[in-house]
């Protein structure tokens, strides 16, 4: 779960992080043991921490009818005394080698500088717009994603896995921003030179 946006505050999801409920991670969720989408959603908040404000709730059911759809998962109806029944879902042996194969993989996200690389240079090529402007811009805002993501930090308690998660946004943040102080210099430098 790799934030799309990181430059708007985390405590809007509708335009900050854009968490995505990868089906790898519900099917790794089941691996231990069955469980129905309200355990699992509540799985997913622990593990994400304010992060998890991004999802939708719909979300997790719509996915785990589409890994069972793949033959990813098993149902069965389980009753309650005092309420509906529940649906519980487990994994299939198809589920469990693809649990292993995400467990395996040791590929990285797609770098987040590329796509902002490209807009940068075509911009400066079509005279759609000033590099340098456009990376201050998005200087700013990813200078509000790291303050947000510092206080939501600083807010977990001490030994959280939803702290370590935002110890991750908060580097990557500071990385992407060392990244654009180096388009800052290069694109400054183009418009000397020309």
């Amino acid at each position: 779960m790799v934030p799309s946006n990181v430059g708007v505050s985390i405590k809007e999801p509708s335009h900050g992080y854009q968490l995505r409920v990868v089906q790898e991670v519900l099917l790794a969720l089941l691996a231990k043991e069955a469980a129905h989408g309200y355990q699992l959603r509540a799985r997913l908040q622990l593990a994400l921490g304010p992060l998890a404000e991004a999802l939708n709730a719909g979300q997790v059911y719509v996915t785990l009818s589409r890994l069972e759809k793949a033959g990813l998962l098993t149902s069965a109806r389980v009753g309650q005394a005092d309420r509906p029944d529940r649906k519980v879902y487990e994994l299939s042996e198809a589920g469990r080698e693809r649990v292993m194969e995400w467990l395996g993989d040791t590929s990285w996200p797609k770098p987040a500088p590329a796509e902002f690389h490209l807009k940068l240079v075509t911009a400066a090529a079509a005279g759609l717009g000033d590099p340098v402007r456009l990376v201050d811009v998005q200087r700013h805002a990813l200078l509000a994603g790291l303050a947000d993501a510092q206080r939501a930090a600083l807010a977990e308690p001490d030994g959280s896995v939803a702290g370590l998660l935002l110890e991750g946004v908060v580097l990557r943040l500071q990385a992407d921003l060392r990244w654009l102080e180096a388009c800052a210099r290069f694109w400054n430098a183009t418009k000397e030179r020309s």
